[in-house]
């Protein structure tokens, strides 16, 4: 069997806000989507990054194994579903070493077409990280570049599937802070059978530099974040 090989773009040794605990968190390089505010722009290049096999990620996380025997691994990106069989193969060694794995995902790769190789991504994963940008397709599209419907059938499956999910949702001011889109966002929420939070995650601009180093135009600039009231009112909405 052909060995599978990871594009990664980076590590962080004691993540506290990618899962529960603290946690070793992989970010796998490549992402087809451009989401207006992401703050990594340096992890979208598909086929760039460094090589790594499963063993030898796994090994790298394992040196952590006192400080995150209590939280775990989580792989993040870019979009870690581009490359799920490495994710499956990372997983399997990890959950064979008793350690917890969680996926940070937007599920935009997904597809019924391929669902028998993401039921085995999700059978050695115990939490998924869900990134839900839009509830209105229209809007999705303008933000990302994409529809959100692989997005939300990607979270039926997993609910459907028995994995823990958490949903984030990032909130920018004119853009996904709309009472009427985060009600709509809640109904759907209410149907996944698995949510064990939801977070709401304040637009930053801190990634902005980077695509100054990168020459990329930054189309949210000047954007603030958002006031403290439309965060807890989309926090007791969502919540």
């Amino acid at each position: 069997m052909e060995k599978i090989y990871g594009n990664i773009h980076s590590f962080e040794s004691f993540g506290t806000v990618d899962g529960p605990g603290i946690r070793f968190v992989v970010f796998m390089q490549g992402c087809p989507m451009r989401c207006r505010y992401c703050h990594n722009p340096d992890t979208w290049q598909i086929g760039s990054g460094k090589k790594y096999s499963a063993r030898e990620v796994a090994a790298e996380a394992m040196k952590y194994k006192s400080y995150i025997k209590n939280g775990g691994v989580t792989v993040s990106g870019g979009e870690p579903l581009l490359q799920a069989e490495f994710v499956t193969e990372l997983f399997g060694l990890l959950k064979e070493k008793g350690i917890h794995t969680a996926l940070d995902t937007s599920g935009i790769t997904f597809s019924e077409a391929n669902a028998e190789k993401y039921k085995k991504l999700l059978s050695v994963c115990d939490l998924v990280l869900l990134d839900i940008k839009h509830i209105d397709d229209e809007k999705h599209k303008k933000l990302t570049g994409f529809s959100n419907e692989a997005v939300l059938k990607f979270a039926q499956f997993v609910s459907d599937s028995g994995v823990d999910l958490w949903i984030r949702h990032v909130l920018v001011s004119g853009i996904t802070d709309d009472d009427e889109y985060l009600f709509r966002l809640k109904k759907f929420i209410s149907t996944l059978k698995t949510v064990k939070k939801v977070e709401v995650l304040p637009y930053h601009g801190m990634g902005e530099v980077k695509y100054e180093k990168l020459n990329i135009p930054y189309v949210l600039k000047g954007m603030q974040p958002p006031e403290k009231d439309r965060i807890e009112n989309a926090k007791k909405i969502l919540n």
